[in-house]
């Protein structure tokens, strides 16, 4: 079984609850978090009891908006996965993806106990992230349809079940158009229909990050899905890297906007709690962002292009998975170092009330940026500079 590295630290969170008393620890979450109370909900104690047994952790968090006259509340739960892979990378695909399902389910099980309505899992989740190999062989078999592949049919009996929106972040293999690969997110309704599927806007070329290997940037632009629970959209992992990745998809609607990541300790760490925050409050809608965590091992050593020694792990995903809510308030995060389930009740009226108190909608100049971007593009707009002569 993978596991993560012994001196990894397992959450700041808990050295600050640890070494701060009561009245500076809620100054520090007022400044930090955007607000002094957490707004805990409580977790069913036979649910906690079955995490731990199991090996993962809970953590569930409300975000209230006003009262309103004119509309009434839209409360949704939405739900987190972040883990760890199981079996050995060496070991036959199928029981590398069997154990990861096995894992999964147990925790899936909690989040429907646990109320949630719409739940997402990591980017690739049914499979080791091992595209810092640039290996084809055995990781492409990883590749599947989105329609029918085993991680959908898999998916689909859970969201029947419970009633349950389920996004499925999965290694596509488009046999339709050419035997394609693509890092694709697959929408899966609460009766079990694939609804639709976004695939990766932007594509790495950093660090171990040799995607580009295996698929190109994705050709579905910034679809946002209409659901029972609301206007949701995904930005897949890198793609929270670019600020209008994250605009487009508040153009077109969303209210949540998830962001299924794979990102390692040592390159990402110091931005991961900055990029989805900050898109939730640029675009004034709710923002999940979920890291796998744990060191993947894998069979061939591979090198990364910085002179550096061969080596066989990716380094470190150091999970944090967080949600932020239009105002900026945002939760603790998720371990750094365990699987976890994280749990977010949100009233979807918060979206607009925030757009009408900041304005950031009605002040941001679209016109401007276009005509600007459109004349960069084709090159008849150089950069704006004016200089002191």
């Amino acid at each position: 079984m993978e596991s993560h590295k012994k001196d990894e630290l397992c959450s700041v969170d808990e050295i600050l609850v640890k070494h701060l008393n009561v009245k500076d620890l809620e100054e520090y979450n007022r400044i930090h978090y955007g607000r002094a109370n957490h707004h805990f909900i409580d977790i069913d104690k036979s649910n906690n009891e079955y995490a731990t047994a199991n090996g993962f952790e809970i953590k569930a968090y409300d975000f209230p908006a006003r009262h309103e006259e004119t509309r009434k509340p839209r409360i949704v739960r939405i739900g987190a996965i972040q883990h760890s892979i199981v079996s050995r990378t060496f070991k036959p695909i199928n029981e590398q993806r069997l154990a990861i399902f096995e894992k999964v389910s147990k925790i899936i099980n909690t989040a429907a106990k646990e109320g949630v309505n719409v739940l997402c899992l990591q980017e690739a989740w049914s499979m080791p992230f091992a595209f810092c190999t640039r290996e084809k062989v055995p990781w492409c078999e990883f590749a599947e349809d989105v329609m029918d592949g085993p991680s959908t049919q898999f998916l689909k009996e859970f969201a029947v079940k419970y009633g349950m929106v389920i996004i499925s972040p999965i290694l596509e293999r488009d046999e339709q158009h050419g035997d394609l690969i693509w890092n694709t997110a697959v929408i899966i309704n609460e009766k079990g229909k694939v609804i639709g599927f976004h695939r990766k806007n932007h594509i790495p070329r950093v660090g171990d990050f040799n995607e580009s290997t295996y698929y190109f940037e994705g050709n579905t632009g910034h679809p946002v899905f209409e659901t029972r629970f609301g206007r949701i959209a995904v930005n897949i992992c890198y793609g929270r890297h670019h600020p209008l990745n994250w605009l487009m998809f508040g153009l077109n609607g969303a209210e949540i906007v998830f962001n299924p990541s794979a990102t390692v300790s040592g390159l990402s760490e110091h931005l991961w709690a900055v990029e989805a925050r900050n898109a939730a409050i640029a675009n004034s809608y709710f923002t999940c962002a979920i890291n796998r965590v744990g060191t993947e091992t894998f069979p061939n050593e591979f090198t990364s292009g910085d002179g550096k020694p061969a080596h066989n792990d990716f380094g470190h995903f150091y999970g944090s998975s967080y949600v932020t809510a239009p105002d900026g308030t945002r939760t603790p995060s998720l371990s750094r170092t365990n699987d976890g389930l994280l749990v977010a009740q949100v009233d979807l009226n918060m979206c607009r009330q925030i757009k009408d108190k900041w304005g950031f909608a009605m002040t941001q100049r679209l016109d401007l940026y276009a005509e600007s971007l459109k004349k960069y593009v084709e090159g008849k707009q150089g950069r704006q500079i004016v200089h002191d002569n």
